[in-house]
């Protein structure tokens, strides 16, 4: 794969190279010389089938975690949120000890300890993790999803962008089941904090417990506010903003 360099600019295919537009810019490619059909059906592309089916399914798991998050994702993520999120759903269905190669899945794998501390700790926004933003622990109370934040001083233990004057704080429990896919989630009230030297030490628990079975994750949002007439503006770079996996039960 090679990136272009010069004047001209161009997308599409011309004769065996393919140029396309992507994140890290204009690149170019030869183009393939197997055909779909025996990919497919050659028992030569047995290792390519399993590693594509496992490849598709552990996208889903990806979109399932991201679709049952609704908005807090978006307002917390970075440009490679979705390869990262692939990645660690990749090492999930390799821990699946029960089904054969092709058909391993992250429900299973999950549902091993070592899977579980697999997810723990994922920052959707890798510009922003928890640990750089905000330095203070946090104690969960698995039952209820509630997530107490030991005392800190906001404008020394809180790294903020130029021209916040206010930050939010969210909790959210979710029950996601990967393999049917049915998910549930209950939120805190958010929690809305100035940058000032006064110490705080909120406390935030979800309004239910979310039902249905699945795997328990516990989630911590961060977000930073303008407040200019006794009215919050949202930053919208969004770069500092944090959505963190506290914990995976």
């Amino acid at each position: 794969m090679a990136k272009q360099d010069g004047i001209l600019k161009i997308q599409g295919t011309l004769e065996n190279l393919t140029f396309y537009k992507s994140a890290d810019g204009l690149l170019v490619r030869t183009r393939g010389g197997v055909s779909k059909q025996r990919i497919m059906n050659d028992p030569a592309f047995i290792r390519t089938r399993e590693n594509g089916a496992e490849f598709a399914h552990s996208a889903q798991s990806g979109k399932l975690l991201r679709m049952a998050l609704g908005g807090m994702v978006f307002k917390a993520k970075d440009r490679r949120m979705s390869s990262r999120l692939l990645a660690v759903m990749a090492k999930l269905k390799n821990l699946d000890s029960v089904n054969v190669r092709g058909a391993r899945q992250v429900a299973f794998g999950i549902a091993e300890p070592d899977g579980k501390l697999i997810l723990k700790g994922f920052d959707f926004n890798s510009n922003a993790p928890l640990q750089s933003v905000l330095l203070s622990s946090l104690s969960l109370d698995a039952a209820t999803g509630s997530i107490a934040i030991s005392e800190f001083l906001p404008t020394d233990q809180v790294r903020y962008p130029d021209g916040a004057t206010h930050f939010s704080l969210q909790s959210a429990f979710l029950k996601l089941d990967f393999a049917s896919g049915d998910s549930d989630i209950a939120y805190s009230p958010v929690e809305i904090i100035a940058i000032e030297p006064v110490l705080v030490a909120p406390t935030l628990t979800p309004d239910a417990v979310p039902t249905g079975s699945g795997t328990a994750i516990h989630l911590l949002a961060i977000e930073f506010f303008q407040r200019v007439n006794g009215v919050n503006y949202l930053l919208k770079n969004g770069a500092f903003n944090v959505l963190h996996v506290v914990e995976v039960t």
